[in-house]
């Protein structure tokens, strides 16, 4: 099939999806009375359209995932948006699942304290996205009164003396008050006939204000509170005649257009004493005290955001203390774990148009990320080992000598709570990747192209002081000699021998069969001669020596190995290379170790004849097929790993 084939399949594909949401969008919509909403509407889901916001966001929650056997909440809102920070995204369910069960938490305002770049303000969009959607599903209906400024529940207009028996009726509570401008209405246009006002289905929308608001704070000497709360609409006054005439009130603050919904506060800290207690009284009482009015009653979830230098500065002031007593704080910190990491920077080169063309090998994204992570760990009293078996930990990688729960309580962060909240940013790496890629003169990077740009970044960041500046270089030698080293020469080993992995896996078998041997005592039978024979000490030794076990240390190491095998074979599975990884990390090496000779030819001749050309392009061409590479990666790949070997 042909590329231009391909794309008018898919364009035909998207029109027909724009089709169909608009279809669904247009549909579900409902307008009339109160009393044809008492009757057509509410008998169907009582329940339902009495929920609260935080009720609503849970549902919503609920409806973008599944909940596991184990009360986590796996939404597919956050899937391809964010990655490493499950636990955050797990306590910020927990809060709506709280909040909606009737708890106190309910009665907090929810702030996500953070880093920057750490993903606070990707978590609250990706919120946002959702309510919109949802609302647009049978199960996410919302009413409120037609032309209502704050788009209240119809529910208000049930009068106070009846709502016990609204309950019994419907086996759910009415609560809260209309709003003054409904109240007037009611009054001077309907002649308090409740029954008539209209009600409508509404659609939650950030872009129409209605059930989103978002405030950022400005300059704090100009900020007024009426940004929130609204004020007087000097052009209405001479039509009611009444400053404090409801109808003559501009109900555009933020908090009107969060009603039903959630507002968003950006930095919220940095805004006025008087803005946080106004917002914290809307939290914990569901009110807002405006001159002239009696209080207005308002349903919404404030979602508050700020950084870590904002939060401390917070803390200092005593008065504060009674403010953070009254909010849910969740931490965002940056994730610890390099492949959830490397995923960050592809969703941002994706949508990035300059950088689609740009081929990047197959360790990049990996190399950066390690390097982030590093420099967000604590740094231990081994130093570099310390901090590579932590990054591995965190990767998820198995690490010979670490037990499980001694892995668990690192990736738990038990011994440094508060790792991952300072160091390298995701937009320091990907600015640059973006040097990497201007001072490139072809469209294709290499992980020291990557490293290199990298270190020149943070030697001429002014804002970076001289002893970071050497720590932060110390990890990318750190990244370049305990990972991509490694990762780089398995690639090569690969595409030189066709059947290395092959090979790898032959000896293991070998050696379980010598070790076995040796500690049982017997011999062993060569498979070519039929021979038996002892246990082969020198082949043992060259493996184990390349992980640098000594040889007072081998009898532990090789009952280990064993024991391993002995508890995989019980569990009715294969002790393969994934197994035990720091063995097969020996066996690789000793194959590497063997087929040295070839790799130097391939990779280093100078004049190369006909035959070793042919070899070089061979081994370029699967490590492009194969790998990941193109044609000047592979190449870089080759001379690098041929400069390793001569240092070796």
């Amino acid at each position: 099939m042909s590329a231009s084939t391909q794309q008018t399949g898919s364009q035909e594909q998207f029109r027909e999806q724009l089709t169909a949401f608009t279809r669904q969008h247009r549909a579900g919509h409902w307008r009339g009375s109160f009393a044809e909403f008492m009757d057509q509407v509410l008998p169907a889901a009582p329940a339902q359209l009495a929920r609260s916001s935080h009720q609503y966001i849970w549902d919503m929650l609920r409806w973008s995932g599944k909940e596991g056997d184990n009360g986590k909440l796996h939404c597919s809102l956050f899937a391809d948006e964010l990655f490493g920070i499950d636990d955050a995204l797990t306590r910020v369910a927990g809060y709506f699942k709280a909040a909606a069960a009737g708890s106190e938490v309910g009665r907090r305002l929810l702030l996500l304290l953070g880093p920057p770049s750490g993903g606070k303000s990707t978590l609250v969009i990706r919120l946002k996205r959702g309510l919109e959607e949802y609302s647009y599903t049978e199960a996410g209906a919302l009413y409120g009164i037609a032309g209502c400024p704050v788009r209240e529940s119809p529910l208000h207009l049930v009068p106070h003396t009846l709502r016990h028996s609204f309950r019994e009726s419907y086996g759910v509570d009415a609560t809260g008050e209309l709003c003054p401008y409904c109240r007037a209405r009611l009054e001077h246009e309907l002649g308090g006939d409740f029954l008539r006002m209209p009600v409508e289905r509404i659609f939650i929308s950030e872009a129409g204000r209605s059930a989103i608001g978002t405030y950022a704070p400005h300059d704090p000497n100009t900020a007024d509170i009426a940004d929130l709360v609204g004020s007087v609409d000097l052009s209405r006054v001479a039509e009611f005649g009444d400053e404090g005439d409801p109808r003559a009130w501009s109900w555009s603050g933020t908090v009107y257009a969060a009603s039903r919904g959630v507002l968003e506060m950006i930095e919220i800290l940095k805004v006025k004493r008087e803005f946080l207690y106004l917002l914290l009284t809307l939290t914990q009482e569901k009110n807002v005290k405006v001159a002239r009015f009696p209080l207005i009653y308002l349903d919404e979830t404030i979602l508050a955001h700020t950084n870590l230098a904002e939060f401390r500065k917070f803390l200092q002031e005593s008065e504060n203390e009674g403010l953070l007593d009254r909010m849910v704080i969740v931490q965002v910190p940056y994730t610890l774990n390099y492949k959830a990491e490397a995923r960050i920077y592809r969703k941002l080169i994706l949508s990035a148009p300059a950088f689609r063309d740009v081929h990047l090998d197959p360790h990049v994204l990996h190399a950066a990320a390690v390097f982030a992570v590093l420099s967000r760990l604590h740094e231990g009293e081994d130093r570099e080992a310390d901090l590579a078996k932590r990054v591995r930990i965190h990767g998820g990688e198995d690490v010979d000598g670490v037990h499980h729960a001694e892995a668990l309580r690192v990736r738990n962060k038990e011994k440094s709570p508060d790792e991952g909240l300072s160091g390298v940013s995701p937009r320091f790496v990907i600015n640059g990747l973006s040097q990497a890629i201007i001072q490139s003169a072809r469209n294709s990077i290499s992980t020291m192209d990557l490293l290199l740009a990298l270190k020149d970044a943070i030697e001429s960041d002014a804002r970076i002081d001289s002893s970071r500046k050497r720590r932060w270089v110390d990890y990318l030698v750190l990244t370049r000699k305990e990972f991509y080293n490694r990762w780089v020469k398995e690639d090569v080993h690969k595409a030189l021998f066709v059947s290395f992995e092959q090979e790898v896996a032959d000896l293991l078998d070998k050696y379980l069969d010598e070790v076995e041997a040796m500690l049982d005592n017997r011999q062993v039978r060569d498979p070519i001669t039929n021979e038996e024979r002892r246990p082969d000490e020198r082949f043992l030794r060259a493996v184990e020596e390349k992980i640098h076990i000594s040889d007072s240390g081998k009898q532990s190491f090789r009952q280990e190995v064993v024991r391993k095998a002995m508890s995989a074979y019980k569990r009715g599975e294969r002790f393969g290379l994934g197994s035990h990884a720091q063995l097969r990390d020996a066996l690789q090496q000793y194959l590497f170790e063997q087929r040295r000779d070839v790799l130097r030819l391939v990779s280093s001749s100078k004049r190369p004849d006909d035959e070793v050309r042919a070899k070089i392009s061979t081994v370029e061409q699967r490590l492009v097929d194969d790998y990941g590479y193109d044609s000047h990666c592979a190449r870089e790949a080759l001379n690098y790993v041929t400069t390793l070997l001569a240092q070796e």
